[in-house]
């Protein structure tokens, strides 16, 4: 017979909540320090860009720049008004649009301020002044929106390929968007980022075949070109569609020659899925791969591209799902990868995000709002553009420009070129949504200035 001793207790067990409260606690406290760890070393590169290399010191400033906007009167009749009650007012990205007003006026300054690269006696030479028309060594206009450089190494030579919208604006329909006919893909070629020499139209658009992607009624946007060592092949890649962007496709045009011309080959729809914004990327092991936004622009996908970079592989991921991206523009640093998108609000300007992973193929971590400085407009609207493009910058490790159209859909060919400097260095603003926030990715910032310029030589 057993016998139960009255003085002793029961052991009591440990709660399985403890446990995971235990664990958890862990967890942070070590996420709390890696985060001081990769703190202090995102600290000290950032110093390391900044004070050592003093020639990216002036770029890496953040320039605040108070925005004076007055608030539009109403247009509307009073006794309407007292009719039919108030209505909201404009607001500053409708005033921005709207090609009658004042504010319009500020971020298009006119022809008597535009960078003149062939002007005598110039003391804005090398200047680089965002939203001012920029004018190539003819003194016309550049025609080269949404576009993309490529840097041939062995001539130090940028070429710079963009759509030509030197037409009329107007609407094929009652609802549709602001388009000019396809007139086809210029090309600039430059040594220094400043003054641009007009190569021509390289890829035409198409005056009589209705058959033909590239029909003027038809869509062409953000051409990218790219070089296949391989083939020894200039490569472009560009979105097609038709006028109310049902057709959502890739084109692909080759040429022996930078400077065209481009042979068109074809349009796909990559994978059999929607694509519209666009772009192409190279990595340094020389691998190629198409960005594209798709599914009615809820997501962007990834895919590589064959070895010849004339079609994709049957491999691709789907990223930013329900996130409603577009116009990527993608970089690399020190084996990161890089990407600035935008939101989906037709030609009005929003919000900017910057992104980061390890991998093309993601996953991919939303760093937050990369624009620094200006004003809380400025930063909220990407300075009042949509990105296009990151060069990297030869000799200058970390820094890079970012490049950016504003669009003026009252009058498209007179959209303008924001080019800015784009650094890396420092703590993300957004939380980010892998692995309890591992790894940390230093920020991306883009930094407003009025007027820069590149470092010397």
């Amino acid at each position: 017979m057993r016998f139960r001793n009255k003085h002793l207790r029961p052991a009591k067990r440990c709660p399985l909540s403890l446990l995971i409260w235990s664990i958890i606690g862990i967890a942070l406290l070590f996420h709390f320090y890696t985060l001081s760890q990769i703190q202090s070393n995102q600290i000290e590169t950032r110093i390391y860009y900044s004070d050592e290399n003093s020639i990216t010191k002036e770029l890496e400033t953040v320039e605040e720049e108070p925005l004076h906007v007055t608030v539009a009167r109403s247009r509307r009749n009073p006794r309407a008004v007292r009719r039919k009650g108030s209505q909201k007012p404009p607001s500053i990205i409708d005033e921005f649009l709207d090609e009658s007003s004042d504010v319009h006026e500020l971020f298009f300054p006119d022809m008597r301020r535009a960078i003149n690269p062939m002007s005598e006696g110039n003391d804005s030479a090398g200047y680089f002044y965002p939203g001012h028309v920029w004018l190539d060594m003819d003194g016309k206009p550049i025609q080269a929106h949404g576009g993309g450089i490529l840097y041939d190494e062995e001539t130090g030579t940028y070429y710079w390929y963009g759509e030509n919208k030197d037409g009329p604006t107007y609407l094929a329909h009652q609802n549709a968007a602001a388009r000019v006919d396809i007139i086809g893909v210029s090309c600039y070629s430059s040594k220094d980022l400043w003054s641009w020499k007009n190569e021509g139209i390289v890829l035409r658009g198409k005056k009589n075949d209705e058959t033909h992607d590239l029909h003027k009624s038809n869509v062409l946007e953000r051409p990218k070109v790219i070089y296949n060592d391989i083939t020894k092949t200039y490569v472009m890649w560009m979105h097609i569609d038709n006028a109310n962007y049902s057709k959502a496709s890739v084109g692909v045009a080759t040429s022996q020659n930078p400077t065209g011309p481009f042979q068109y080959l074809y349009s796909i729809q990559p994978h059999g899925c929607e694509s519209r914004d666009m772009t192409i990327f190279k990595d340094d092991n020389r691998k190629a791969y198409l960005i594209y936004s798709s599914e009615d622009n809820t997501e962007l996908h990834v895919s590589p591209l064959t070895d010849d970079y004339l079609n994709v592989t049957n491999e691709f991921k789907s990223i930013f799902v329900r996130r409603h991206r577009e116009a990527p523009a993608l970089f690399k640093f020190e084996g990161t990868y890089y990407m600035i998108t935008s939101g989906c609000t037709g030609w009005a300007p929003n919000s900017a995000l910057a992104h980061a992973s390890e991998s093309m193929m993601g996953p991919w971590e939303t760093l937050g709002n990369p624009c620094m400085g200006g004003n809380v407009i400025f930063r909220h609207t990407t300075y009042f553009t949509q990105s296009t493009f990151v060069l990297p910058l030869p000799g200058l490790p970390g820094l890079f420009i970012f490049m950016a159209d504003r669009w003026n859909p009252a009058n498209l060919r007179d959209s303008r070129y924001v080019w800015l400097p784009l650094a890396i260095g420092g703590v993300s603003d957004e939380s980010l949504e892998y692995s309890f926030g591992f790894p940390l990715w230093p920020r991306v910032s883009i930094y407003w200035h009025k007027r820069w310029r590149l470092p010397d030589g």
